[in-house]
């Protein structure tokens, strides 16, 4: 008996072209990833209410402060693949560590280059770095969001094999076997569900315990890649990394519920310490 699926939607990767210069999807989704933090990072730093007694940034900074961020995520996202997943690959043609239009990209190596980036620049103005990675971390499931739709229209970290499933997928580079979209479903429970959470935990608390809403979206972020994952087929050129017989955990554990695992303890130490007033800066008075 065939196996059926759902046919790919015919979505060409180039969005458009002005002559020569091809812009992509995922190109555009993450400058709309970035101007939509942009735009929302610049909302919640005008709320005074939700920042006293924290510093609470000028327009400007958020507005330097994106570009800071832009240059985290690019330089990590593409370091943390070419060591996390491919590093053999690209000790033999170092070369094409620079090709990055042809894609290669990971979210754990840009969240610390962006964290990175917000670090220093925090020390460069003098402000509060842990509120303006709380910032950052209320307005990343955005670009989580666009960048997992840009990965559905290019084809690429389908699911894994469902036969079974009404609304698996035939893509065009997974072979005839319907796979489960789980770049939807990462674009949901990563994107479009955390930003709720993200949404909720702001108006809750504001920016006046340091490191508690960042906090909750590491915590958040890892248990949704990490449910992602089961659904998701691991990359082909390091497959699962370890095997395992526990019926929910069919195939083994992939590197990104790895690399998951220490956002997760550092979720909840980094939400521990901001509930107990740990992370506030110290109140004494400075000198005149």
């Amino acid at each position: 008996m065939p196996l059926s699926g759902l046919a790919f939607p015919l979505i060409d990767p180039i969005a458009f072209s002005i002559g020569p210069f091809a812009v992509r999807w995922y190109a555009l989704a993450y400058v709309v990833g970035l101007l939509g933090g942009w735009f929302y990072a610049k909302r919640l730093a005008a709320r005074a209410d939700l920042w006293t007694p924290s510093p609470q940034p000028k327009p400007v900074d958020i507005d330097d402060l994106i570009v800071w961020v832009a240059f985290g995520v690019v330089l990590g996202g593409r370091i943390g693949y070419v060591l996390f997943y491919n590093l053999g690959a690209y000790l033999a043609h170092p070369l094409e560590i620079f090709a990055v239009w042809r894609g290669g990209m990971s979210f754990h190596g840009g969240f610390l280059g962006a964290a990175l980036a917000i670090v220093l620049f925090a020390r460069s103005r003098g402000l509060n770095a842990l509120t303006l990675l709380d910032l950052a971390s209320t307005v990343a499931p955005i670009g989580l969001f666009f960048g997992r739709i840009a990965n559905f229209i290019n084809g690429e970290l389908w699911g894994r094999p469902a036969p079974d499933f009404a609304y698996a997928i035939v893509f065009p580079h997974g072979g005839p076997i319907p796979r489960h979209p789980s770049q939807l479903y990462e674009a949901f429970a990563e994107g479009l569900v955390l930003f709720i959470v993200m949404a909720i935990a702001v108006r809750r608390f504001g920016f006046r315990r340091p490191g508690l809403l960042g906090g909750i979206f590491l915590l958040g972020y890892a248990v949704a890649r990490i449910g992602c994952e089961f659904f998701r087929e691991p990359d082909e050129q390091l497959g699962f990394l370890f095997g395992t017989s526990v019926p929910f955990l069919e195939g083994g554990i992939t590197m990104g519920m790895v690399l998951s695992v220490p956002m997760a303890l550092a979720g909840i130490v980094t939400i521990a310490l901001a509930v107990r007033g740990l992370t506030r800066p110290s109140t004494a008075a400075k000198p005149a």
